[in-house]
């Protein structure tokens, strides 16, 4: 059985390994975000002092992440989560001054043009930044020189070059894995606005381990009452790699 001991892993991931598991199951709003940050980051030049919007923070881990380890001054934008509920675990995690929790929609920042040195978003880009003009109106909110990174779900192939969603994963996340592209989909998607330079596009490797492991971390912690992580668990397990994964992308703003 997998264990909270299993989470930790200084080998690869380092950074995030100081954080305890059982924190971050807590705060769970999709597979390992913290790895998953820590990575993305590789292909970014964050530094202290940094202003870096987290687009799709959750409950706040990889807002205390980005303040923790880079030094930077957060702006934590949700739509879901209260930021007196965020703001709760920005105290707690001693980072209270260097993140600030804001409700927000995506397509209405309420956010000053040119007012961030990074946006940053990890597990929720797929659900409000695949129309063609996402990504000129994100940009607006760069500074020259800025940078963007985001880590999404990913697909190995494009589900219109399959012809359908393959049945084991549209049986567990229906439709939206429509919004689940390749890393050259999204290199292309935002090359082609000529607004940024597309510095990296890649799939994780081995992102269905990680995956797979992070959920059978968090079943075992929670008890898997639902059967919700049982079905993620057998999805991959029925994928091993195939076609799940996940894209790390990151540009600048010229």
């Amino acid at each position: 059985m997998t264990s909270l001991s299993d989470l930790v892993r200084p080998d690869r991931y380092p950074r995030s390994s100081r954080y305890d598991p059982a924190w971050l199951l807590g705060l769970d709003m999709g597979p390992n975000p913290l790895w998953l940050l820590e990575d993305l980051a590789r292909d970014l030049d964050l530094r202290p002092g940094m202003r870096i919007l987290d687009l799709g923070s959750g409950k706040g881990a990889t807002s205390v992440f980005l303040a923790r380890e880079y030094g930077a001054e957060v702006v934590a934008a949700d739509l879901w989560i209260a930021p007196e509920e965020a703001a709760a675990v920005f105290a707690d995690a001693g980072v209270g001054d260097r993140v600030r929790a804001v409700r927000a929609e995506a397509h209405a920042l309420p956010f000053d043009e040119e007012s961030f040195d990074a946006v940053v978003s990890v597990d929720a880009f797929e659900y409000f930044g695949t129309a063609d003009g996402y990504l000129p109106y994100l940009a607006r909110f760069l500074r020259p020189g800025g940078q963007l990174g985001m880590a999404t779900p990913a697909l190995t192939r494009e589900v219109r070059e399959l012809g359908a969603i393959p049945p084991h994963i549209k049986d567990v996340v229906g439709w939206e894995a429509i919004a689940w592209h390749t890393a050259e989909w999204w290199r292309f998607q935002w090359a082609i606005t000529e607004l940024v330079e597309v510095t990296s596009a890649r799939l994780q490797p081995d992102a269905w381990r990680d995956w797979l492991l992070w959920t059978r971390a968090g079943a075992a912690h929670r008890g898997d009452d639902s059967g919700s992580d049982q079905r993620v668990i057998d999805m991959l397990t029925a994928d091993g790699g195939e076609y799940l994964s996940f894209a790390l992308v990151t540009a600048r703003k010229g």
